[in-house]
């Protein structure tokens, strides 16, 4: 063999590891016959697509050098099955602070193989294309961007010349989101003033709560599930996780033993696969970004999310990293793999067309997830 094609060899070698190791995520399996068969691709090939979205009724606030803009503007991509027969769910999934819309990729990808629509976008200020740095204060208006990106996937359901013609059911939708994207969700399925009554069900990933009171909740009952690892070292489990649990009627508490904060992001089971605990990363981004905590009475803030009367507590702080990153955490690729699995086996309880199929799926959400995985997880209502 010539010596090119050697050393051609071994570059097509190299590349291949890096694109496994920087692309390809750990393919886990979960414990249990039902699990194992919940946990499988649906029968939908998926179909991608991005789309500018641009809000010319609200305006961007100025920071630091960004002068700020009169519209707010975002990329935004959707997630769709390509053979859809009749209306289905649409969730609306939103990222955390300093991340970008395929965050969740591998829960998107799944639900819309099941027949959902999926849509998520870039966001303005708290993203990681955010102009000047992300601004953690710009979660106040991210309920607003929900509500338009709403706005819009149902305008394109109501367009016959669309791809999603007619694919959207309007009184099937939800939210979703990790970290600030979880804030984000909760906010525009409960706050008096920014919830949208169209959102049916909601899904808080490791969101901040600890500024809620139980008013906050009283606005509305939908189902609301919570996901939490129980040693995150960003969003205490104790502060927020707990809290909310007790105040939301309509809740549900999947509790993920071991899991660190940063590992519910598609890159923890990549590119950080083999970091034992990826809120070492995490914490040190974050303390870098907005040291060890936000005052979250800022004036920003209280503004646009309000007090007593809203449940809303702007008294303190929201604090991040207070206690080192446990040595080693639950592999990213299984927090994957179990927030996808308790996430559709929620929706599925709420939107399934029949009620045997929404039974079924709650008593596998409240049940047999739990007791099938007993080492890793844990179901409280």
């Amino acid at each position: 063999m010539k010596k090119w094609h050697i050393i051609l060899l071994v570059l097509v070698a190299i590349a291949a590891g890096i694109y496994w190791f920087a692309a390809v995520p750990a393919t886990p399996a979960p414990q249990g016959t039902q699990s194992i068969a919940r946990f499988t691709p649906g029968p939908h090939p998926v179909r991608s697509d991005t789309f500018t979205a641009v809000d010319g009724s609200r305006p961007t606030a100025a920071y630091n050098d960004f002068p700020g803009s009169p519209r707010r503007e975002f990329q935004a991509e959707i997630w769709y099955p390509a053979d859809l027969q009749q209306p289905g769910p649409l969730l609306v999934y939103s990222h955390g602070f300093m991340s970008f819309r395929q965050e969740g990729l591998y829960l998107i990808r799944f639900l819309a193989s099941h027949g959902y629509t999926v849509v998520a976008a870039d966001y303005p200020l708290t993203g990681f294309h955010a102009p000047d740095g992300p601004l953690m204060t710009d979660v106040a208006n991210q309920p607003g961007d929900i509500r338009f990106l709403i706005d819009t996937l149902l305008a394109r359901n109501s367009d016959a010349e669309d791809p999603l013609y007619n694919t959207i059911d309007p009184l099937r939708i939800a939210v979703a989101g990790v970290s600030l994207g979880g804030l984000t969700s909760t906010l525009a399925a409960f706050h008096r003033k920014l919830l949208d009554p169209r959102i049916a069900a909601a899904v808080s990933i490791a969101g901040p709560a600890s500024m809620f009171k139980p008013a906050f909740f009283a606005s509305r009952k939908i189902p609301y599930l919570l996901i939490y690892g129980d040693t995150d070292a960003l969003v205490s489990y104790q502060d927020n996780a707990l809290p909310a649990l007790a105040m939301a009627a309509d809740s549900i508490l999947v509790t993920l033993k071991g899991a660190s904060h940063a590992g519910f992001a598609q890159p923890a089971s990549t590119i950080m696969r083999f970091i034992a605990n990826p809120d070492v990363v995490g914490c040190e981004v974050v303390l870098e970004e907005v040291g060890d905590g936000i005052d979250v009475g800022s004036d920003e803030l209280v503004a646009e999310l309000g007090g007593e009367q809203d449940g809303v507590d702007m008294s303190g702080d929201m604090d991040f990293c207070t206690s080192p990153p446990a040595p080693e955490a639950m592999p990213a690729a299984r927090q994957h793999m179990f927030t996808t699995l308790a996430i559709y086996a929620f929706l599925e309880s709420v939107f399934a067309d029949s009620a045997a199929t929404r039974d079924q799926a709650r008593n596998y959400l409240l049940q047999t997830l739990p007791a099938e995985n007993p080492d890793e997880l844990a179901v409280t209502q």
